[in-house]
């Protein structure tokens, strides 16, 4: 087992991880020094695709990281604490000559930095500790004010904003990560990467209806040309099932399942976000090509899931994708702007079905469209919408629910036509 993994942060301490990271044979590492999201597009966007696996040797690169938000892949970063920040807090005090409340602190939260210090024998509550990155300039802005002030006399940061702040004038220090916390966060990527491993080898199922119908051509009904498109159907699965490295089986007519595994699903939908992209398809109306995707750690559980899944796109409409993990998630309809990930197990939405008559699936389904619209108010349309649904239902939903308790009409808006005004509900959380 090699891990490609990507070293992301300031020379010195990528030397240090490096250190680390020579002491196991499962990594290749590729050091790359970042200071600035212009580094990573410049630096980091071409190796994306060639890494297994990133780590950030420090939480301001990884803050940095994470809102550049482009990279798909695993990201770790090496935390600060214990040792590593009471040292540099305990050299501080030495040469400034300062009270540990003079010191002005980011990186981490004031009770990460407390808990170092009390292992030092030090118990001070902490004046000043900024725990967000804001961005480099607002810690640098944020630190430099308050020694500008007169409220402290040194700062405890990260690169390069020690260096910035030393160019200032302010007396600046910065946490090096320690070869114990490097090894830690070794450790769980191990861990991670093995985990993946086995997800990406589990079992899937692919329950695959054809609507023939929709291909026939009017006036041109007869049993031999349902017989030619069935035919062409099947060739059209037996090439998509070599792509997916899998095999297909005919399950009544119209109906074929194909058995294969997660990894390779998950690259051909691109992490089940979309149908795939196949020229096999091409040849077929994509409203008749419904499926549902299973996994499973057997086939048997992969191939209950996949027809669950495939229940769920049928409700949905002609030519649907749904998938249903293991865990009994259910996310799509792939390939659509409005997709949903939803449970259908939970015993506290099985309470509220059987208060309201509501489905359990259907109040996963409002949960998950208040989580996409990150909002717990809508009215019928938006619901309807993002549940691919009727409005008149979406309606009734709401309705049910406001005379349960579970919402509330807190308003309504004209809409832009003629018509009647449109409430807009307040959904209680649950």
């Amino acid at each position: 087992m090699k891990i490609r993994l990507g070293l992301l942060g300031v020379a010195d301490s990528l030397e240090i991880i490096q250190s680390v990271t020579n002491e196991y044979s499962e990594f290749i590492c590729t050091p790359v020094e970042v200071l600035t999201e212009e580094d990573l597009d410049e630096k980091v966007a071409p190796l994306i695709n060639e890494m297994d696996m990133w780590l950030c040797t420090g939480p301001i690169t990884y803050e940095i990281v994470q809102d550049w938000n482009k990279i798909d892949a695993p990201v770790f970063h090496v935390g600060y604490n214990g040792s590593t920040l009471y040292k540099t807090v305990l050299r501080v005090l030495y040469e400034q000559k300062i009270a540990v409340d003079e010191i002005s602190f980011d990186s981490c939260d004031a009770p990460t930095w407390e808990n170092a210090l009390q292992e030092a024998g030090i118990s001070t509550k902490l004046k000043y500790v900024e725990s967000e990155v804001i961005s480099l300039e607002g810690l640098i802005h944020y630190h430099y004010e308050l020694w500008k002030s007169g409220k402290t006399k040194a700062a405890i940061t990260g690169h390069p904003i020690h260096h910035e702040l030393q160019r200032l004038g302010v007396p600046a220090y910065r946490s090096l990560p320690s070869t114990m916390a490097a090894e830690a966060v070794l450790t769980q990527i191990l861990r991670t990467y093995e985990m993946l491993h086995y997800k990406s080898t589990q079992i899937a199922v692919q329950i695959i209806e054809i609507d023939s119908f929709l291909d026939l051509k009017k006036d041109n009904f007869s049993t031999d040309e349902l017989f030619r498109i069935e035919l062409k159907y099947m060739e059209t699965l037996l090439s998509y099932t070599k792509t997916v490295h899998g095999s297909v089986k005919p399950s009544g007519l119209g109906r074929y399942v194909i058995f294969t595994t997660r990894g390779l699903l998950q690259d051909i939908t691109n992490n089940y976000s979309q149908i795939p992209d196949m020229e096999d398809f091409d040849q077929i109306s994509k409203e008749a090509v419904t499926c549902g995707i299973g996994i499973g750690q057997t086939v048997y559980d992969a191939e209950i899931n996949a027809g669950n899944a495939l229940l769920h796109a049928k409700e949905v409409g002609k030519g649907s994708w749904m998938v249903c993990f293991d865990d009994k998630t259910i996310a799509g309809p792939l390939g659509k702007p409005e997709q949903l990930t939803y449970s259908y197990t939970s015993e506290q939405l099985e309470s509220i079905s059987q208060e309201t008559s509501l489905s359990v699936m259907t109040l996963n389904k409002l949960k998950s469209s208040l989580k996409k619209l990150a909002s717990d108010e809508l009215n019928a349309n938006e619901l309807a919408k993002y549940m691919q649904i009727p409005a008149r239902s979406a309606r009734r939903i709401l309705t049910t629910l406001e005379e349960k308790g579970y919402a509330e009409v807190v308003a309504e808006e004209k809409p832009h036509t003629r018509g009647r005004p449109r409430k807009i509900y307040k959904i209680a959380p649950f």
